[in-house]
């Protein structure tokens, strides 16, 4: 086994002056400040891929799960990505609707994590529908061919079960239709942390409703948010 000092591994921080705090929040609700740090990423070279993020979910009782998937869309109604319904991940949503997104952003700069909780529902019939022929061809053919999480004797098996999708839609005017077992979800956030470097974190939550705020602690912010600075 090669020997790795992770003991030793560590990110030595700014002295200060990339911190993210309150006074450099750029709206008043999470949606407009993720946008402002999903463009300053998108923008850099070092990031591959801006829109990856990690999904948690957890069986009914529990047990937790994690894989990347990507962002496809968001707005004020949530965070939007796509996936076989069938697979491990589309069963633990059926029984558990709540799952937990993470991006980590990380450049010679800064380093930046955004945190997002909530409830999940599953998107309408014609908004999977329009983005699953919005992906190119093959891809439509290879989430048409593929049980996600299924096992399968070989990698052959999986090949082959590929070329007769795309066999039997082999013409260009030949239009893969949407599986009945792929579709969308919206991650439906109450709560939102955004962290940068070693400064604590900022969190948007939404209140329960009988909560009584303590304003030294906690500011209403917009759309029924509310923000609050927790430590590291």
């Amino acid at each position: 086994m090669a020997h790795i000092d992770l003991v030793g591994m560590r990110k030595v921080y700014s002295d200060g002056q990339t911190f993210f705090d309150v006074e450099d929040l750029v709206a008043r609700e999470p949606f407009g400040q993720f946008g402002a740090w999903l463009k300053e990423t998108c923008a850099s070279p070092e990031i591959a891929e801006p829109n990856a993020m990690s999904l948690a979910t957890s069986t009914a009782d529990g047990r937790p799960s994690v894989r990347m998937v990507l962002l496809k869309g968001y707005d004020k109604k949530g965070f939007r990505f796509f996936t076989n319904k069938e697979s491990r991940k589309g069963r633990e949503l059926d029984n558990n609707p709540h799952a937990a997104l993470l991006f980590y952003w990380a450049t010679k700069a800064w380093s930046r994590q955004v945190r997002i909780e909530g409830p999940v529902e599953k998107l309408s019939e014609d908004m999977s529908d329009e983005y699953f022929h919005a992906r190119p061809k093959s891809s439509q053919i290879a989430a048409s061919a593929s049980n996600q999480s299924d096992v399968i004797a070989n990698r052959e098996t999986l090949r082959q079960k590929f070329k007769e999708v795309e066999d039997k839609y082999s013409s260009e005017t030949d239009v893969v239709p949407l599986p009945s077992f792929w579709g969308g979800y919206v991650v439906k956030p109450d709560m939102v942390k955004f962290w940068q470097d070693q400064a604590p974190r900022l969190v948007f939550r939404r209140p329960e409703p009988d909560e009584k705020i303590n304003p030294d602690a906690t500011s209403v912010m917009d759309d029924g948010w509310v923000l609050e600075i927790v430590q590291p």
